[in-house]
């Protein structure tokens, strides 16, 4: 979910307001900006992208290492106002901003390793070449970020795109502009340059820094919203990178710890309330232990309790709570139980973490991403139906399996862009490892070396370094030549059987 998802509509005024989810109390008031002022912070981060190139890679390092400073020293702080706009607790709070400065920290300092020029073989037929490649920034690049993680997820692409060279603006989600604005405002403090903008406001404004003339988009929110974004950067040919929401499968092998896949499975789906986009939302258990399993998950659930101040917080977006609402009751309509928790109320801020079973693969709990603090849990009799299940959605971004023994082979066989074993999500806090999906849940890769590469292109250049043996590229090219050519052909690559 993002900032453009389910927006409320932009009043007159010039300014709004972000507001506590869970008492409903202003947070701050911030600028609605314009199409006109989005075109401007492009216009400068225009500018700005040329002196933040030139400082080649040891100089942005340098500038990265003292803005990753100013965070890690401020940690506290950041996290205080995130909790604020998003209502969840301090501690996850204050594990998202260590996660967002160890990211940010691995992309300072593995820049040039990944992106600079390096050689790269020629090849047989022509080995009179010197061949190499390296990653060149794009420019400037638009970040749309959204307001259930928002710093670590937005610093995926805010921290690798500075990294590889861009100048960003940043669009925060409507619902947590202040932690945008704080994040670009120690940006400045660290290195002196607006080289990271933000622009503030509500759907409108994600719209116009899609039309505003960046050089790509990255954009983290619904499939919906992702596909009309898509469709505003396809006038121009403005590519994107899309993570566009999960549907995430747990999967249970008859050799699992039980006791670890069930609090793994309930902090998968409950942690944040639920709205994770890599979350938990789906669980297939061997039938085996399915009954263990189940105790476990109910006893550990019933522990749990949202409200203020607990380990679960309430629903930051107040239009998401309809969509958790519906997927209940649809749940419960067609034959589901719900073994903790239940429909939920009208005009509820909280939502109570649920345990539903018995729920008919083809309903909206199963099928549609929830992004609450629910999750179905399913009884299979062979790890071939878990993972025909667990692929059986429009969405592949994460997933989850634990087995004692067959992790890997059964990880293998998931259609998801990433899977932990005997973790949970812990793929997400590896700098080194890419973030993203396929399907409805998006393209495009975050983190690690396809990170940074997904923020630059590639220059290839290829020089003559003596004159070869048979020339191809030329209208010189004799008879004689080309039949020396299919020789050669022939005999490197057309010998052997079949």
């Amino acid at each position: 979910m993002t900032s453009t998802d389910a927006a409320p509509t932009a009043p007159a005024a010039q300014t709004f307001t972000s507001l506590d989810p869970a008492t409903g109390a202003v947070v701050g008031t911030h600028p609605i900006h314009t199409a006109a002022d989005v075109q401007a912070a492009v216009a400068t981060a225009r500018k700005q992208s040329e002196w933040w190139q030139a400082l080649g890679f040891e100089g942005r390092k340098k500038a990265l290492v003292r803005w990753r400073k100013v965070i890690a020293r401020r940690m506290e702080e950041l996290a205080a106002l995130m909790a604020r706009e998003t209502g969840k607790p301090d501690g996850d709070a204050l594990m998202e901003t260590a996660l967002a400065v160890d990211h940010l920290s691995w992309a300072a300092s593995h820049a040039e390793k990944v992106l600079k020029r390096r050689s790269v073989s020629p090849g047989l037929l022509m080995v009179n070449q010197a061949a190499s490649v390296e990653y060149r920034p794009l420019g400037v690049v638009g970040v749309i970020g959204p307001w259930n993680y928002p710093v670590f997820t937005p610093m995926g692409s805010i921290a690798y795109a500075l990294a590889a060279g861009n100048a960003v603006v940043f669009k925060p989600s409507e619902y947590t502009p202040g932690v945008g604005e704080w994040l670009a405002e120690t940006f400045r403090e660290a290195v002196g340059r607006p080289v990271l903008q933000v622009v503030t406001g509500y759907g409108e404004t994600g719209a116009a820094l899609t039309a505003a003339g960046v050089d790509k988009v990255a954009f983290t929110g619904s499939t919906a919203t992702g596909k009309r974004v898509m469709a505003s950067c396809a006038e121009t040919l403005t590519p994107v990178v899309i993570e566009a929401g999960g549907k995430d499968a747990l999967i249970v092998a008859e050799d699992a710890d039980v006791a670890e896949a069930a609090e793994a499975a309930l902090w998968g789906a409950v942690a944040n309330a639920g709205q994770t986009c890599a979350g938990v939302e789906r669980v297939y258990v061997h039938d085996r232990v399915y009954d263990q399993f189940l105790d476990e998950l109910v006893a550990q659930a019933k522990q749990l309790e949202a409200r203020p101040g607990g380990q679960v917080g309430p629903i930051t977006m107040p239009s998401q709570v309809d969509i958790i609402r519906r997927h209940v009751d649809d749940a419960l309509a067609r034959g589901g139980r719900a073994l903790v928790g239940g429909p939920v109320p009208e005009g509820a801020r909280f939502v109570q973490p649920t345990v539903l079973v018995d729920v008919p693969e083809d309903s909206a709990a199963v099928q549609e991403e929830t992004f609450g603090p629910t999750v179905t849990v399913s009884r299979v009799r062979t790890m071939d139906e878990a993972i025909e299940r667990a692929n059986g959605t429009r969405y592949a971004l994460g997933s989850t399996v634990f087995s004692k023994e067959h992790g890997m082979e059964i990880a293998q066989r998931l259609r998801a862009g990433m899977t932990a074993i005997n973790g949970v999500i812990s793929f997400a806090g590896i700098p080194t490892l890419p973030f993203g999906g396929v399907g409805d849940s998006g393209f495009g890769r975050i983190h690690g070396p396809d990170g940074l590469r997904e923020f630059t292109y590639p220059h290839a250049i290829a020089r003559q370094r003596f004159k070869p043996a048979i020339a191809l590229t030329t209208f010189r090219r004799t008879a004689k030549e080309e039949k020396q050519l299919t020789k050669v052909v022939r005999g490197l690559y057309g010998r052997g059987k079949n």
